[in-house]
């Protein structure tokens, strides 16, 4: 997404063996019902009545590899800012 023109990533998860939605394992599972449902909720879920509307656009739509090289972007950009947590982290997420 980019919101106010500024990049603004929203990654959808489903938790493992959801009664829903657990067979889900990447947008090309998801009906597009669902889809729709769920740009329109981020098109619009910051619109207060009466305040003023900045642009929000979706930008692309983007599949589980995709999202996992965000969360792998992400992770490491946190631990640049804040590399005196690592100490405080489980072992495992130290490597």
């Amino acid at each position: 997404m980019a919101d106010g023109g500024e990049a603004d990533d929203k990654i959808i998860a489903v938790m493992k063996d959801d009664a829903a939605y657990g067979n889900i394992r990447d947008i090309k599972d998801c009906p597009i019902a669902l889809i729709d449902r769920l740009q329109h909720y981020f098109l619009t879920y910051k619109q207060a009545p009466g305040s003023v509307s900045h642009k929000v656009e979706i930008t692309s739509l983007y599949g589980r590899d995709e999202a996992m090289k965000v969360i792998r972007a992400s992770h490491a950009d946190y631990r640049a800012k804040f590399p005196e947590l690592e100490s405080l982290w489980p072992k495992q997420m130290a490597q």
